[in-house]
């Protein structure tokens, strides 16, 4: 009952952060230039200067840096599969034992997995968020629609202003991607520490107990499928 309580409790709690930083956002405070707008009754029609927000995600790569890290996790493994040394046997020779410490590195089944993994998910966030958000171009997009951030000017002072925000609140996405990527090794290492509980049946194989990846589909579909009820 153990092993069944922690499952519940940690399900419960990474759905819970999940939700919290796939619906964290930044707002960046943004003002709009006042404008005329031509005249009417022989006077000049002019709008006052409109303040808003823009938001700003904290997680804006999704699960795509979670599927990246995977993939290139199974590569070598798969590439290293065909120069070892038949079952049984083995491994002779620099070819079949390097291919064999590869396999050994990239394995769930080996503690060295889990952190690369980790680090891969933390890099790829990174990549992926810096990626999307030069695509956007926000800061030329704000100086064309007349709209600047109080405190600084517009052009690259704004595009520097806002690339910084973004990679420090991509941090905070970056290292909870990582986390959930990880969770079944580390509910794996705690449930280690209880007599007559096998921390090995969290991970091992590519088949998890606890997934990640399924975890952030399911909380993903259900976050879009709540927003377009609430847009009905």
């Amino acid at each position: 009952w153990i092993e069944l309580l922690v499952f519940v409790v940690i399900t419960v709690i990474t759905v819970v952060g999940i939700v919290i930083v796939q619906e964290g956002k930044l707002m960046i405070w943004v003002q709009y230039s006042s404008r005329t707008l031509g005249q009417r009754g022989g006077r000049l029609r002019q709008t006052r200067s409109v303040r808003t927000h823009i938001p700003l995600r904290v997680n804006m790569a999704g699960m795509i840096p979670l599927i990246f890290a995977q993939s290139l996790m199974v590569f070598p493994s798969t590439i290293a599969g065909y120069f070892m040394a038949p079952a049984g046997q083995d491994p002779e020779g620099f070819v079949q034992n390097a291919a064999y410490w590869v396999d050994q590195v990239f394995n769930p089944q080996y503690n060295i997995y889990w952190p690369l993994y980790f680090l891969l998910v933390v890099g790829f966030t990174y990549f992926y968020t810096d990626t999307i958000f030069q695509q956007q171009n926000m800061a030329e997009n704000l100086r064309k629609q007349g709209a600047s951030i109080p405190g600084i000017r517009p052009g690259k002072r704004t595009e520097a202003y806002l690339t910084q925000k973004v990679r420090r609140i991509t941090l905070v996405g970056a290292l909870f991607l990582g986390l959930v990527a990880v969770l079944p090794w580390l509910v794996g290492l705690f449930m280690s520490l209880f007599p007559g509980t096998s921390g090995s049946a969290y991970t091992g194989g590519g088949v998890m107990l606890i997934s990640s990846t399924g975890l952030l589909i399911t909380v993903g579909v259900v976050l879009d499928t709540m927003r377009q009820l609430e847009a009905q």
